[in-house]
C-alpha cells in the first residue's frame, strides 16, 4: 500500500465518494434475475453490459454505482462499508448482523425470494414430530453421553432459536453446499436449512418439525448507516431508491377508475358513490364537473381501488349512473412521507446521539 493511500482518512474517502451511491446486488444464483426484474418494475432498471462485468449502473439514477457480488457476501460487504446499500436474503442479513453493527434493514420484505429457514429431521424419526420432541431427545442424547448434531449455514440464528426453545444440548455443524445429505452421510443428525416448497426435504426423506420455523425469509434491502451519514449525495440517492421501492410496493395491484356520472350536483354524485364506502376509493371519490356542449350535468368520478374489487366498483359506479368507465393500473403510490427513509433518518440521528454521548 502506498504512503498516499495510508494517509487517506475517512473524511477524505467520504469526500471522494460523495455524490456516488454504491449498491451491491446478487451477481448470480436464485436472487439474481428476480432482483433485476424487481428493480426494473420499480423504474430502476440496471444496465449490466454482460454477465462477466461486475459493475453496472442505473440510468434513471445517475450517481448510483452497481457492484455485483455473491449473495452470501453482500451483507458482509455492506458491513465493511465497501457498498452503501445491498439487496440480499433476510437470512443472510440476520446471520451476519452484529449487536453493534452499523448495518440496518431498510425494507425487510421486497416481495420475492420467499423461503423458510426450518429445522428438519429424518422421516425415520417417528417419535420426533415437533421442536418439543427434539428438546426431549436432546436430553436423552445428553444422558447417553452425546449431543445432537445439527448441520446448518446459519449457526448464529439457529443457535439462538434452539436455545430459546429449550433445546439445550446440541452441536452445530457449520457446513456449506447441499445440507440435505448430511444425516444420510452421517456427519449430522438433522439439519436447519432454507426450504421454499419442502419438495427437496421430502425427496431426501426429511421432514420439517412442527414449531421448527426459525425465520421466514425474502429479499431485503439493507444499508450501512455510517457510510450513508458521511455522504449527503449518497443519502439523497438512497432516498430516491427507497421512495421508488416503497411507492411501487404500496401501489401493488391498485387501479384508478374514472367514470362519467350524471347528477344534480357534485355533492349528490359523491353521496351516491359513498353509499358503499368500501368501494369508494382510498379516502373517497374525487368528483369534478364535466363541461360539455349540451350543458348537461355530468361529473367525472375518480377512485383508486384494489384489483380484487375492480369489477364490484365498476358495477357500483354503473348503479350510480356511471358510463364511459375507464381504468388504469397505479404504478406508484406515495404517502406524505417515505416510512423507510424516515426510519433511516431516525437511525442516523440515534447513531449521532450515541456518538455524542460516548464522547461526553
Amino acid at each position: 500500500m502506498t504512503e498516499s493511500l495510508k494517509g487517506l482518512d475517512n473524511s477524505r474517502l467520504a469526500e471522494e465518494n460523495d455524490g456516488v451511491l454504491r449498491l451491491g446486488l446478487p451477481s448470480d444464483g436464485d436472487l439474481y434475475q428476480p432482483t433485476l426484474a424487481y428493480l426494473e418494475d420499480c423504474g430502476l432498471a440496471v444496465d449490466r453490459p454482460n454477465s462477466r462485468r461486475y459493475t453496472g449502473a442505473i440510468p434513471t439514477l445517475p450517481g448510483v454505482s452497481v457492484i455485483f457480488q455473491r449473495t452470501a457476501d453482500i451483507a458482509q460487504k455492506v458491513e465493511e462499508g465497501s457498498v452503501d446499500l445491498g439487496i440480499t436474503g433476510l437470512d443472510r442479513f440476520k446471520e451476519y448482523q452484529r449487536d453493534d453493527s452499523d448495518v440496518i434493514s431498510l425494507i425487510d420484505g421486497l416481495g420475492y425470494g420467499h423461503c423458510d429457514l426450518v429445522v428438519a429431521a429424518p422421516e425415520s424419526w417417528l417419535d420426533v414430530e415437533s421442536l418439543e420432541d427434539l428438546a426431549d431427545l436432546s436430553v436423552e442424547f445428553r444422558n447417553l453421553g452425546r449431543q445432537l448434531r445439527i448441520a446448518t449455514k446459519y449457526p448464529r440464528i439457529v443457535g439462538r432459536f434452539l436455545t430459546s426453545r429449550a433445546v439445550s444440548y446440541f452441536t452445530l455443524v457449520q457446513a456449506s453446499g447441499t445440507l440435505e445429505a448430511a444425516p444420510a452421510a452421517g456427519y449430522a443428525d438433522l439439519i436447519a436449512d432454507l426450504s421454499a416448497s419442502g419438495v427437496t426435504l421430502r425427496e431426501n426423506r426429511l421432514k420439517a418439525l412442527d414449531g421448527g420455523l426459525v425465520l421466514s425469509c425474502q429479499a431485503c434491502l439493507i444499508g450501512n448507516r455510517k457510510s450513508l451519514a458521511s455522504s449527503p449525495g449518497a443519502l439523497s440517492l438512497a432516498r430516491s431508491i427507497l421512495e421508488m421501492a416503497e411507492g411501487r410496493r404500496r401501489a401493488g395491484s391498485l387501479y384508478r377508475i374514472t367514470a362519467n356520472v350524471r347528477g344534480a350536483s357534485a355533492e349528490a354524485v359523491g353521496a351516491s358513490v359513498l353509499t358503499k364506502p368500501d368501494l369508494a376509493g382510498l379516502l373517497g371519490p374525487t368528483v369534478s364537473r364535466v363541461y360539455n356542449v349540451d350543458a348537461e350535468d355530468w361529473y367525472a368520478v375518480t377512485l383508486v381501488v384494489s384489483k380484487d374489487r375492480l369489477l364490484e366498483t365498476v358495477d357500483h359506479l354503473r348503479s350510480s349512473g356511471g358510463r364511459d368507465i375507464s381504468t388504469s393500473q397505479v404504478n406508484y403510490l406515495f404517502k406524505e412521507r417515505s416510512a423507510a427513509y424516515q426510519n433511516l433518518l431516525d437511525s442516523l440521528a440515534s447513531m449521532s446521539n450515541g456518538a455524542r454521548g460516548s464522547d461526553a
